[in-house]
């Protein structure tokens, strides 16, 4: 069982930046492959970013590539989701989750946190 709780969303003006951090607990953190997802109302829970078990090994929705930053510290325990050149449909709910392995669809992965909200204004 492995338990995930996000941090740092909150309200960004567009062209601006924030970290997400996950941090999680439970079983070994450094055997699962992590992703990042988000949603928005109505609309059904997408890919954003996902990062191997070794951290060597990185993959990007194109709506993001070039802009967000996936990265993880097994010794922390956390991933970390560095999102910069913000723009308002990036606006939507981020979801960290865990996995066996590296994947891009939601039901790759057995465990999810309950999510940060990230706002960005025009």
């Amino acid at each position: 069982q492995v338990q995930l709780v996000e941090s740092g969303g909150g309200l960004v003006q567009a062209g601006g930046s924030l970290r997400l951090s996950c941090a999680a607990s439970g079983r070994t953190f450094s055997s699962e492959a992590m992703g990042w997802f988000r949603q928005t109302p109505g609309k059904e829970r997408e890919f954003v970013a996902a990062i191997s078990l070794s951290g060597g090994n990185a993959v990007y929705a194109d709506s993001v590539k070039g802009r967000f930053t996936i990265s993880r510290d097994n010794a922390k325990n956390t991933v970390y989701l560095q999102m910069n050149s913000l723009k308002p449909e990036d606006t939507a709910a981020y979801y960290c989750a865990a996995g066996v392995r590296l994947g891009f669809a939601p039901y790759e992965y057995q465990y999810w946190g309950q999510g940060s909200q990230v706002v960005v204004s025009s």
